[in-house]
């Protein structure tokens, strides 16, 4: 396979490479800080508006916080799975396109 540089992938034209396996980890570090950021400020926010609701934010932020990068987690995972498929599908068929023919259900030789 013919590895070629992130900005080559982002801007062939073709898609023969897909850029998605690099950003990847770019983005689930980007969802990871949007959940500390929402999960700060709504504890900031609770104790804000009231000792209770900021006890209450206190408890279910953690909660929340880890829904929301399992969510992340998995959605990338997802993502990364149909990628590999795709590149295994494309493997699968270079494969199959250099095999010889075996002969059986080739009518050529008739």
């Amino acid at each position: 396979m013919n590895d070629k540089g992130f900005f080559a992938k982002v801007f062939d034209l073709s898609f023969e490479e897909f850029v998605t396996g690099s950003v990847i980890k770019v983005l689930y570090v980007i969802a990871i800080i949007g959940a500390v950021i929402y999960a700060i400020s709504a504890i900031a926010m609770g104790f804000k508006s009231g000792v209770l609701l900021g006890i209450v934010a206190l408890i279910l932020s953690p909660v929340i916080f880890m829904l929301v990068v399992l969510i992340a987690r998995i959605y990338m995972e997802l993502i990364i799975v149909i990628f590999r498929i795709a590149d295994s599908v494309k493997d699968i068929s270079g494969k199959l396109d250099q095999k010889p023919s075996s002969g059986f259900g080739d009518r050529s030789g008739e």
